[in-house]
């Protein structure tokens, strides 16, 4: 073989190896390059954990305490049906109300007024010294808020109540602000959720929830005993939460959210009608509470516990709930359906203080005991029915008496006109110390107490 043919024979094997290690090169780096493609896109998929930094709620100033004899002098030095008068008082007393809650000054006044200024002046007074104890706990920024939500039911101003916080606070001008209305003592934990899809959307980002009600613009001053209903349940109250999606916050976190669970059944007309503002015969506008609203809140709580129970309970809590399901329906017998227990999912539970006879039926369906609904009936004495803000005061019972330890999980439970029935729970991040400037910090030493079926009139 001549010299120059076997050079380019040698030449052509050479360049068959190199192209053949550069098809297999190509080839794993194609397949590096989908992988991590594949990587990229799940870690974006992932879900941002959504963390809870802290909470205030709001101590209405003990000026503002109105006792049930009180109240029944002011009512009638104001020119109120006395057979009105006599209801509302006959309800506040079996209520599970103490001395201690609390009404705007507006309506402790005579005469009352409903005065658009005094509305006003009632939210300003329950956001604010919320929103301020938040900022000075944790030393945070105003500037630093990306997301604003608050929320109250039937008092909706224009500028809304998050226009009146940005301006407070001085806040950005490109923050994302929201107020939500009309959703009644549920909007609570409607905001969390609102505030958690913003969160995962917006990643590295601070979120500020204010829950309040305004009593003074929803005062009923008719005969209707429906309608006078409201008059006796709620009570003055609001609270700040501060929520994170910055991977920096989770040691400072107190708590990290595992679930949320909404659920509604507006679609009916009897739970649509359950709680309605509406104007009586006379003109006087306020909030219907139907009777049925405890079978109603029983009907849509079942729905959500059916939705929550297996994101939350073992394995034997499940199997025995579903075994005897198909146990009835097999052998037609007259057993009845085993109801898990919860205290397997949960350490804590924060059951909206709608009033005494819904604490009872939720303790009793649920199979609950009497220390379960411990935070729930001690704020539904303490400070009454806050509306959207109650749970959160539940919460702040809880860390007060020095119960909520690392690890514990912690189940709110809130109801809401339309009928709406809403599911959060929360996981604790560390031993939450009590704190000495919270709304129990005062008389905390003082519960848990026994509550009187009757409180009676001085």
């Amino acid at each position: 073989m001549k010299p120059y043919s076997l050079y380019f024979t040698l030449l052509i094997q050479h360049s068959n190896t190199i192209i053949e290690l550069i098809i297999l090169h190509s080839q794993c780096f194609a397949v590096v390059l989908v992988a991590s493609i594949v990587i990229l896109y799940f870690a974006s998929r992932r879900k941002v954990p959504i963390y809870l930094i802290d909470f205030s709620c709001c101590c209405p100033p003990r000026s503002y305490r109105l006792p049930i004899a009180m109240f029944e002098e002011h009512s009638l030095l104001d020119h109120m049906d006395p057979d009105a008068v006599a209801f509302q008082c006959k309800i506040i007393a079996k209520s599970g109300f103490s001395e201690e809650t609390a009404l705007p000054q507006s309506l402790a006044q005579i005469p009352r007024t409903k005065a658009f200024a005094s509305a006003i002046e009632e939210a300003e007074t329950a956001m604010y010294s919320a929103i301020t104890c938040l900022f000075e706990k944790n030393n945070i920024d105003p500037k630093a808020i990306d997301i604003l939500i608050t929320n109250s039911c039937v008092f909706c101003p224009t500028p809304c109540l998050s226009d009146m916080v940005v301006n407070k606070f001085r806040m950005r001008s490109n923050i994302m602000s929201f107020h939500l209305s009309g959703m009644g003592c549920s909007a609570g934990i409607i905001s969390v959720s609102l505030a958690k899809d913003l969160l995962r959307v917006h990643r590295n980002s601070l979120a500020l929830i204010v829950s309040t009600e305004t009593l003074t613009h929803n005062w009923y001053n008719g005969k209707v005993p429906s309608m006078l209903l409201s008059n006796c349940l709620f009570r003055m109250g609001g609270a700040a939460i501060l929520m994170s999606s910055r991977v920096q916050d989770k040691h400072k976190a107190k708590y990290k959210l595992q679930h949320i669970v909404r659920t509604t059944t507006a679609r009916d007309d009897q739970s649509q009608g359950c709680v309605y503002q509406d104007v009586d015969p006379e003109g006087n506008e306020g909030v219907s509470i139907s009777k049925n609203i405890v079978i109603v809140a029983g009907d849509v709580l079942k729905k959500n516990i059916a939705s929550l129970g297996p994101l939350v309970l073992p394995f034997r809590e499940k199997f025995l709930h579903v075994f005897s399901i198909i146990r009835r329906k097999l052998w037609t017998t007259r057993t009845r359906i085993y109801t898990p227990n919860f205290n397997h999912a949960f350490e804590h539970f924060c059951i909206h203080p709608g009033g005494k006879a819904i604490i009872k039926a939720i303790e009793k369906n649920l199979g609950l005991k009497k220390e379960d609904m411990e935070p729930a009936t001690m704020t539904l004495y303490r400070f009454g029915n806050t509306s959207t803000s109650s749970i959160w005061y539940e919460l702040c019972y809880i860390e007060s008496k020095g119960r909520m330890k690392y690890g514990d999980r912690v189940w709110q439970l809130a109801f809401g006109s339309g009928f709406k029935c809403n599911s959060a729970v929360w996981k604790c991040l560390c031993d939450v110390k009590p704190d000495t400037a919270s709304a129990w910090s005062d008389t905390i030493h003082s519960y848990p107490l026994e509550v009187p079926d009757i409180v009676r009139i001085n």
